[in-house]
């Protein structure tokens, strides 16, 4: 699985400290981790929670990413941007318990964590055992165990309806105002990372039309 870490601007400053933590947790399971920034408070590229709504959705409908860790100061604001666009199923996870069971029940491709509210010592502790129940015990099988069959039929149900209630990607993005588009994309790596690993041709294009 490749996963992608996205950071907004109020919280760049922990960006390390969430690598450190995801990295030593995921890698030894086979997963490969890219950092999309931002990478410090000063980076020339300042992504707001709605940017990162933004990139987080070219990232996973394009392919160029399989999961996406995010968050802001609650965690609110970067999850509901997340949710705004089609192919994304984002939780709001705070603790081990939270991933575990969004991991199960909810079966999304990206969370998003609070990094101010809460963090206090022992952060990167919590952020630890989280990414440990988020991906080191499967997804979809269900929580409780009894559960799974219901659990997984409204899955295919939410799926279905926001197939219905979502426009295409690339029709969303064209809609938004294009200069905060392209700075969801303007980050130091974005490209580097990008192009190596996007899957979708049309994204693709769209993304170079962008730049």
């Amino acid at each position: 699985m490749r996963i992608a870490l996205i950071n907004e601007n109020s919280q760049a400053a922990k960006n390390e400290l969430i690598l450190t933590s995801l990295k030593k947790v995921v890698e030894p399971m086979g997963h490969v981790v890219d950092n999309y920034g931002m990478y410090t408070a000063q980076d020339e590229a300042q992504l707001t929670y709605v940017q990162v709504g933004i990139l987080g959705a070219i990232l996973l409908n394009s392919g160029a990413a399989d999961y996406v860790i995010t968050g802001c100061g609650t965690g609110e604001g970067a999850m509901l941007a997340m949710n705004s666009f089609p192919n994304v199923i984002c939780g709001h996870v705070e603790d081990p318990v939270d991933a575990y069971t969004f991991a199960h029940v909810n079966d999304g491709n990206a969370i998003s964590l609070p990094f101010a509210k809460g963090f206090g010592w022992g952060g990167e502790l919590n952020l630890e055992y989280i990414f440990e129940k988020l991906f080191g015990f499967g997804h979809g099988l269900g929580y409780p165990r009894e559960r799974v069959v219901p659990e997984q039929r409204n899955k295919k149900i939410l799926d279905a309806v926001r197939a219905h209630t979502l426009k295409d990607l690339i029709t969303c993005l064209e809609g938004i105002d294009q200069d905060l588009v392209k700075g969801a994309v303007a980050g130091e790596k974005f490209q580097e990372l990008f192009f190596a690993h996007a899957k979708d041709e049309k994204i693709v294009e769209y993304v170079k039309s962008l730049l």
